[in-house]
């Protein structure tokens, strides 16, 4: 299965509460920490809302 490896790379501080909330979703806690979760619509979705703090590297970083 294809995988996305999402990592947080800017502060939500100042940003709507519902992004807040993705970027828990996601289970990023902290800046800087990098996450793999599955390529499917749902997370696409998550990671579009909020693209603009994340970085996104598609299948495994091998």
């Amino acid at each position: 299965m294809a995988t996305l490896q999402v990592t947080w790379r800017k502060s939500a501080i100042g940003y709507r509460q519902d992004q807040k909330d993705t970027i828990k979703k996601l289970g990023l806690r902290r800046l800087n920490q990098t996450v793999q979760i599955a390529d499917t619509p749902a997370h696409r979705g998550m990671v579009d809302k909020v693209s603009h703090l994340v970085e996104v590297v598609e299948g495994d970083p091998r």
